[in-house]
């Protein structure tokens, strides 16, 4: 059945008005916010709204974290027919100016200081900027800004409207329509401006409801919403799920908060990006290194049994009688207390998409008991394209098509896909929405894939990313970058790669260490360092880096497709890569060619056969501050195989 945002809410408030729709972690205190009150929150801020001259189809950044009001500021101009468009609150200001002018905005809503401040600063490029309504007024107070307004100024507005008017929420809402625009989101510009994508109530609540059926998701979960609310998935998962389950979404009371929060909370539905699995992996694994003897020595004993015997029973598959009882053993001394440490003791289902994860990482979750699998999904598909059944989940898929999809592959590889749950249009980009939507109804993900035997979707890379390697004994060899680097970010010790080889004789990688791995792994080896650029550059940690390098060389060797992307040369990055210095998005995939630009020098000589290279980088300081890091790296040669040909 079509439905809209605001009509999901006033349904809740009627049907189980005293139920806790969200909670809020404040000073150190959860405070519960029921359905009724959050729907008396909307009531208010849409009057105060529609006063303040917000109408039909105009537009309304929001801009902070994962907060009641946020969320409600977001219903309110949806109740008025205006629409959102959530903007990522770490962004940079002048990363605002494209978007605001793009959309012709006048109002938003500021969680703090900080993301006022940011406001303010390019108002001069941004001079339709007129209304800003800010949450949290710790160090506003002597703010003289032209319509600048606390948001519990608006509310008292519109209360004493409500007042006057009791029917007029009900009225609106019933205006709106399930194929009126209800959201709109930015992608993240990896290669020019950012697109607006333009979501209807219906395409994000169709793709909602059927993941949620999928799942068995009732009221009764609990979610923690701490990823940014302008990414897709957590706003399909923390609002449009929300909305049409039902269920309760906490927020953590900060982004330093997040692990004990997520501790208290015990989310029953948890989703997260590999790289926050893998944080919480190492953050593990550095604790039991510094553990004693005797509980070091039963972790891996039962981590043994729990690798061999996990992930059949997370299966269903039958074991034998003493793995079983090994297995409950292990559950009751080690994978139950870790469950519990890291807030997974009552994780039904929990997802992970956005980038390839780890075979080791993926399984270790599996199997201590947490029921992880992967998705597959994108801004333009409101994200639920691909899910992997209970049973079903491998770590090389991102699942099967769910209901109300079609996928089919074209000749040169790519993905194409229909579905409900397709964007209605890029905004003001008429090219640029005919070159993703067919006449027909098909959208072209760009992505480079095939369904397996078992009707599970497998991705290889992006199709304008899949070149060939060029000259050399590799000569025509398939190249998949981001496979290649993905199989390197696998290893616990590597957060990031940027590989290259398109059009060249071999292939060659730039590598972030993993600053907190790294440190711990030279610590408890004495060895010591001063800061990331000193350690990087340690001959210790390029040997360690060159092993996990040579292993991945090893892997690529017996896959027939992908033989020839082995890794001839390496060099390890004076410094972390960085969205506000440009090298990744905000959802932090690499922007390989910014990234080949920046770095031109360092690309020059992994290809002309120096083994080190001076570097001097500008970066950008967390205040705002702009300074330069040197040095000289390193760069070495890793050990090729040769091609392992398959048993005929």
């Amino acid at each position: 059945m079509q439905t809209t945002f605001p009509r999901l809410l006033l349904n809740h408030a009627a049907q189980r008005p005293a139920e806790t729709a969200m909670r809020e972690k404040e000073y150190g205190i959860w405070q519960a916010l029921s359905w009724a009150e959050l729907a008396v929150m909307v009531e208010h801020l849409a009057g105060g709204l529609s006063q303040a001259g917000l109408r039909r189809d105009e537009h309304m950044i929001v801009i902070g974290a994962n907060r009641p009001r946020l969320y409600a500021t977001m219903l309110a101009a949806q109740s008025i027919g205006a629409v959102p468009i959530p903007l990522y609150q770490d962004a940079a200001a002048p990363e605002c100016v494209f978007p605001i002018n793009n959309a012709e905005v006048r109002f938003a809503f500021a969680e703090d200081q900080e993301q006022v401040d940011k406001l303010l600063e390019i108002r001069a490029q941004c001079p339709q900027l007129s209304n800003i309504y800010f949450d949290d007024p710790r160090g506003l107070r002597n703010y003289d800004e032209p319509g600048l307004t606390a948001i519990d100024d608006l509310l008292a507005v519109g209360q004493a409207y409500a007042e006057l008017h009791p029917d007029f929420l009900q009225a609106e809402v019933s205006q709106i329509k399930p194929d009126d625009v209800a959201a709109m989101f930015f992608t993240s510009g990896t290669t020019g401006n950012p697109k607006g994508v333009v979501h209807t109530h219906n395409s994000l609540l169709n793709r909602a409801k059927a993941g949620a059926d999928f799942d068995h998701l009732t009221h009764a979960e609990e979610v923690l919403a701490y990823l940014p609310p302008a990414w897709i998935g957590q706003n399909i998962f923390s609002y449009a799920q929300w909305l049409a389950c039902g269920y309760v979404v906490n927020c953590p009371e900060s982004a330093e908060t997040v692990t004990i929060d997520l501790k208290e909370v015990g989310p029953t539905y948890y989703f997260a990006p590999p790289r926050v699995f893998e944080g919480l992996l190492t953050r593990v694994m550095i604790r039991m290194e510094d553990a004693g003897a005797i509980k070091r020595h039963m972790f891996e004993y039962f981590m043994s049994v729990a690798k061999r015997v996990g992930p059949a029973l997370m299966d269903g598959k039958p074991v034998g009688l003493t793995d079983k009882v090994l297995y409950t053993l292990g559950n009751c001394m080690v994978y139950g207390p870790l469950r519990n440490n890291l807030g997974f003791s009552r994780v039904r289902v929990a997802y992970t998409a956005g980038e390839a994860i780890g075979p080791d990482l993926f399984s270790f979750y599996r199997s201590i008991g947490v029921n992880l699998k992967q998705l597959y999904g994108s801004t333009e598909t409101a994200v639920f394209v691909c899910l992997q059944p209970d049973n079903e989940a491998r770590a090389d898929t991102v699942g099967i098509p769910i209901s109300g999809v079609e996928i089919k592959v074209a000749d040169n590889g790519e993905v194409l896909i229909k579905s409900a749950g397709l964007l209605k249009e890029y905004f003001k980009n008429p090219a640029a929405t005919a070159e993703v939507l067919t006449s027909d109804g098909w959208y072209h993900t760009s992505d480079a894939g095939f369904l397996d035997a078992h009707g599970h979707l497998k991705i290889i890379d992006r199709v304008k990313d899949v070149g060939h390697i060029l000259g050399g004994a590799n000569d025509g060899a398939m190249f998949a970058p981001k496979y290649v680097e993905n199989k390197l970010k696998f290893f616990p010790h590597i957060k990031e790669a940027v590989a290259y080889g398109d059009g060249r004789e071999k292939v060659c990688v730039m590598i972030n260490i993993d600053f907190d791995a790294v440190g711990n792994w030279a610590e408890r080896r004495n060895l010591p360092y001063a800061g990331y650029t000193d350690l990087a550059q340690k001959p210790e940690v390029y040997q360690l880096i060159k092993e996990c390098v040579e292993k991945v060389n090893a892997d690529l060797s017996v896959d027939a497709m992908l033989a020839g992307s082995q890794i001839s040369r390496f060099l390890v990055l004076h410094k972390e890569l960085d969205a506000d210095d440009g090298e990744l998005t905000r959802t932090n995939k690499v922007r390989r060619g910014f990234i080949a630009e920046k770095y031109d020098v360092l690309v020059d000589a992994l290809y002309g056969g120096k083994t080190e290279q001076f570097i001097d980088t500008q970066v950008k300081f967390e205040d705002g501050r702009t300074g330069s890091i040197s040095a000289t790296l390193k760069i070495d040669d890793a050990k090729t195989f040769a091609p392992v040909k398959a048993p005929a």
